[in-house]
């Protein structure tokens, strides 16, 4: 049996013990083993020409940093193995085709930031083709817009084992104005009205809940140009997007941000809200996870002490 989950872009599949999941369960409260985020560093990697030269296959083949946000809350520091793949088919949640896939990294570890340098782009399959080549057979409009490559991250422990997806972007300027896109990065949070600085641990008490802000992102919202259907250039702009995680409780909403039918984007203003029973005072660990919809991400990690 297996579980699959659309969670802000990043595709996530469970296997095994996925029987005992509770319909109940909430996205934003982190008591297994989990991959909260994927990012490439840099997020897209955008030749200077869209033609097929020694110059522009140099951009595509960078080494570039794969970052996986790792969580085992109740794994108490096991080792976690993982197993990093690209593959050429997007529809392939798990690189399941081993003519399609090759192995990038693989290794063990423990529940926290994972970073592999990796170059995707001078991947070669046994056949001697480029994988990225082989991308852009797959993709129904050749490449035109932009290629997405597969990664898919598993990471097993015990009897738990998940995988998850995320597409890194290879691009050129089929257009003019087209310019590679920055990682989003979220320039701090607040509790309860004030900072929540890295480090700190400030106490948060009683069964209300309590208020979780993002500090302004609207000025780093990127402005960037797509092509056109009719090879015109589209001008559109970002609204990020922010999935929040605690280790206790549960955020309403779990997802804050992106824009509404009138591309007016949404606050990022949630709010925190401990369990109603039978909780003891503890530490807790908060994620906020932020993607720009366009294949870059980052997140920031926040503890506090909560008592009843």
């Amino acid at each position: 049996m297996d579980i699959r989950l659309e969670l802000g872009g990043l595709l996530l599949v469970a296997l095994g013990a996925v029987a005992c999941v509770d319909p109940d369960d909430k996205a934003s409260n982190v008591h297994d083993l989990r991959v909260l985020g994927m990012a490439v560093e840099r997020p897209e990697l955008m030749a200077p020409t869209c033609e097929f030269t020694a110059e522009a296959l140099e951009v595509f083949t960078e080494q570039v940093t794969f970052r996986a946000l790792l969580v085992d809350p109740a794994g108490e520091g096991r080792s976690l193995d993982y197993a990093l793949w690209a593959c050429a088919d997007p529809e392939d949640t798990i690189c399941e085709d081993a003519s399609q896939r090759l192995l990038l990294a693989e290794g063990t570890t423990t529940a926290g930031e994972l970073a592999l340098p990796i170059r995707p782009g001078a991947t070669v399959l046994p056949d001697g083709s480029l994988l990225l080549d082989k991308v852009r057979q797959a993709d129904p409009y050749q490449g035109y817009g932009g290629l997405r490559m597969p990664l898919v991250l598993n990471v097993r422990a015990g009897g738990e084992a998940i995988f998850a997806m995320k597409r890194m972007v290879f691009s050129c300027p089929a257009v003019p104005g087209m310019e590679a896109n920055q990682q989003p990065v979220l320039q701090g949070l607040t509790v309860e009205g004030a900072a929540w600085d890295d480090g700190a641990l400030p106490t948060l008490t009683g069964k209300g809940t309590f208020v979780v802000r993002a500090n302004d992102v609207s000025a780093l919202e990127e402005s960037y140009v797509v092509p056109g259907l009719r090879k015109e250039a589209v001008s559109l702009k970002e609204a990020w997007t922010i999935t929040w995680h605690a280790t206790l409780g549960e955020f309403t909403p779990e997802e804050t941000g992106s824009a509404d039918f009138n591309g007016q984007p949404g606050r990022h203003r949630t709010e925190w809200e401990p369990p109603e029973k039978g909780a003891v005072a503890q530490e807790v660990t908060f994620w906020a996870v932020v993607r720009d919809g366009r294949g870059g991400s980052s997140w920031l990690i926040r503890k506090a002490r909560w008592t009843p």
